[in-house]
């Protein structure tokens, strides 16, 4: 049975509106956490190669959660799993703050880990919009919710300029400031409109994942969201930490890491436009190439202007990159099949995410920020092959003359 099915034209759009600003909502939380976890870090952490690890720790708690949360949500539903995962975030917002008051680093690692279980439900957003939604709306689905975070890409580390210091120990208020934006989510959640599993979705299982894993579209589709993400969330944990060694003071840095998020979704009002007229493999690749912009622009100074522009260029390959891997995504898998498929998929983003935003509080921190870029080019050039592979593969499985 297709979710989309018990869904009317306007419980779609309802529930585009009510996910996207949940998104909003997501990364006000996510975009202030990447601003003020490294620097809480680096003000807490016994070793300064350390400072990231607090960030690293809130990826690898939603690496772990992705697979359950999905499969979870298949059990009770979209809706309240989504909202059992912010109710998480109130929980991990409370232990950083308690980190912060009690200058207890690995309370400080705790508390994000648990704020990343919360974050990895919230990566379900646009998955929930898509599979209520006609085929034909779907990447559109995609794309709308995901320009939500445009919202929170201006709130987030705006808000968080004033709240960083409202209380007497840093970043405390930063901290506790994000539970409204949970409380929010949670009411927003409590309004959408998508069915329950029935039974017999509960019960289907559809084909092998292994099955599911082999298939060209599959392969290309997690390693443009996962390696992509991965290349984005690499150089963007160090920029705060880089800017601050270059002198640059913390304001700067908020504003170009609220550029950077603004440029992460401002592009998905017309993504999926773009998807559906050009088709899903250039968008993909225009992505890839953005990347390779954006590592040469940070390589050729070190004034704001270069990390704004190498920041904004790597948000827009991003954003090509997330949204054509998961509309790619959305052709692989049955519907009985979704949970194991987004769980693998949402697995392997977030796998390579706490890889990349360890390696690169090591890397920035020992090596300079020169070296960061140059570690992420290799990466950018898997991806541009796997890209062209695809390209060629859906050449070769065309029929003559079609």
């Amino acid at each position: 049975m297709n979710s989309s099915a018990g869904n009317t034209l306007g419980d779609v759009r309802l529930n585009v509106g009510l996910l996207a600003a949940c998104q909003a909502m997501l990364f006000t939380i996510n975009s202030t956490l990447i601003a003020i976890n490294g620097l809480a870090g680096l003000k807490l952490a016994p070793y300064t190669s350390l400072a990231t690890l607090p960030v690293t720790c809130w990826i690898i708690g939603a690496a772990l959660v992705t697979m359950p949360a999905s499969l979870h949500m298949k059990r009770v539903g979209r809706r309240a799993g989504l909202m059992q995962g912010s109710a998480i975030g109130i929980v991990g917002a409370l232990i950083c703050a308690a980190a912060l008051w009690t200058q207890n680093f690995w309370l400080l690692c705790f508390g994000a880990l648990v704020y990343g279980a919360s974050n990895a439900y919230g990566q379900y957003y646009r998955f929930a919009a898509a599979d209520a939604a006609p085929p034909d709306f779907k990447p559109m689905a995609v794309s709308l919710v995901l320009a939500g975070g445009l919202v929170g890409g201006v709130i987030g580390p705006t808000a968080s300029r004033y709240t960083v210091d409202l209380l007497e120990v840093r970043f405390v208020g930063a901290y506790l400031a994000l539970i409204v934006a949970a409380v929010v989510t949670i009411a927003l959640l409590s309004r959408i409109r998508i069915p329950n599993p029935s039974a017999g979705e509960q019960a289907a299982t559809g084909r092998p994942l292994s099955e599911i894993a082999r298939q060209p579209k599959f392969i290309v589709a997690v390693m443009c969201g996962a390696i992509g993400y991965g290349v984005m969330n690499f150089l963007m944990v160090s920029t705060p930490i880089a800017m601050g060694v270059c002198g640059h003071p913390y304001g700067d840095a908020a504003f170009v890491i609220s550029s950077h998020v603004v440029a992460m979704f401002a592009p998905s009002f017309f993504t999926g436009g773009l998807i559906k007229r050009l088709g899903v493999v250039p968008v993909l690749f225009a992505g890839a190439a953005l990347n390779v912009v954006a590592v040469a622009i940070a390589l050729s100074g070190i004034a704001v202007a270069n990390f704004w522009w190498s920041l904004v260029l790597l948000g827009v390959g991003w954003n090509f990159l997330y949204i054509g891997g998961t509309t790619l995504l959305l052709e692989t898998y049955r519907p009985e099949e979704r949970a194991r498929a987004q769980g693998t998929n949402e697995q392997a983003i977030f796998c390579m995410m706490a890889v990349s935003s360890f390696t690169s509080g090591l890397i920035v921190t020992n090596a300079g920020w020169q070296n960061v870029n140059l570690a992420a080019l290799p990466l950018i050039g898997v991806v541009l092959a796997a890209i062209i592979w695809l390209w060629v593969t859906q050449r070769a499985a065309r029929p003559l003359g079609a």
